[in-house]
């Protein structure tokens, strides 16, 4: 029988590493899990750790749930799932995350990869793209503030393989390792500098093109978190200075110097920042443009700023 809020969580342990079958775990798993608050992937979770533990699609499982399951596999399947019952976040129990329709190296050195940071990457290769169409145009250099994973760094190196010069900064030697692993294992080591420091002074050079999805959760506005992000993903990357915009406003006072004429900047914000990072952004540079893009839910997520300096 499966778990209830009332059975003692041994028991559902215990009824979940007797399983047999991948249809048997499957149900025990997604009874469990439905039975802690934020239980609402409980199905989608269920299915992604038992892919994982018996390493195969979750369209096999759901098409063929009669195949047996290893003990073994049974209890460690029953592991991750007591896991996944503390909220620790899916991704770092795979080790992996697609993003970009690429698959990550996940874990707790740096953040998960989130869908709307894609529409930064999708801005991105915009922009960038735009400029190499330019007659005599050199390929701009790119910079990846606060890189964490390396996501947004190594999706555009993968998906524009034109790019000859991008930076990846992080004050975090552990999520630069990661982001380090992630390039090499996707193939794009070779053209991305990962360099350790706050912002833009570890930087070389001026760039053309500023990307930054930097920490800007207000640490007050920390228990307003999901469990799982709040409890397990590192906090050095999810809370800004002061009120959340601390990072934004040093970010701004060092831009000036380490840009090139006409650069483009794009920065991921909070939903409720729109309006300070425009003020950032019209304090830095007088004859700034600004677009704004909102994200999947509807929510001012995305700023694109065109200095205008020539």
């Amino acid at each position: 029988m499966g778990a209830t809020p009332s059975q003692p969580r041994d028991t559902a342990g215990a009824a979940l590493a007797n399983a047999r079958t991948l249809g048997e775990a499957l149900i025990q798993a997604e009874r469990w899990l439905r039975a802690v608050p934020d239980g609402e992937s409980a199905a989608l979770d269920a299915q992604l750790l038992l892919a994982h533990v018996a390493g195969l699609p979750r369209t096999t499982i759901l098409a063929y749930p009669e195949r047996p399951l290893a003990p073994e596999d049974a209890e460690r399947y029953a592991a991750l799932v007591a896991r996944r019952v503390a909220r620790e976040p899916v991704a770092y129990l795979t080790g992996h995350r697609e993003f970009m329709g690429l698959d990550f190296l996940t874990d707790a050195r740096a953040l998960i990869p989130r869908p709307e940071t894609e529409l930064l990457v999708e801005a991105a290769l915009t922009e960038v793209r735009d400029r190499l169409a330019e007659a005599m145009s050199p390929a701009p250099v790119v910079v990846d503030i606060g890189t964490g994973s390396g996501a947004i760094a190594v999706a555009l190196a993968q998906l524009e393989p034109r790019l000859d010069t991008i930076y990846a900064t992080d004050v975090s030697a552990d999520a630069l390792t990661l982001a380090r692993e992630n390039a090499q294992r996707l193939g794009v080591a070779h053209r991305i500098r990962f360099l350790e420091g706050d912002l833009l002074l570890p930087l070389p050079e001026p760039v053309d093109v500023l990307l930054a999805n930097l920490p800007y959760v207000a640490p007050r506005d920390a228990p307003t978190l999901a469990d799982d992000v709040r409890r397990y993903e590192p906090s050095l990357a999810l809370y800004g200075d002061d009120d959340g915009l601390g990072h934004l406003r040093r970010l701004f006072a060092q831009i000036p110097t380490r840009l090139k004429p006409g650069a483009t900047i794009m920065l991921e914000f909070g939903y409720d920042q729109r309006a300070a990072v425009v003020t950032l952004a019209h304090t830095t540079f007088p004859m700034v443009d600004i677009r704004i893009v909102a994200d999947y839910a509807g929510w001012d997520r995305l700023a694109v700023i065109r200095t205008g300096t020539s």
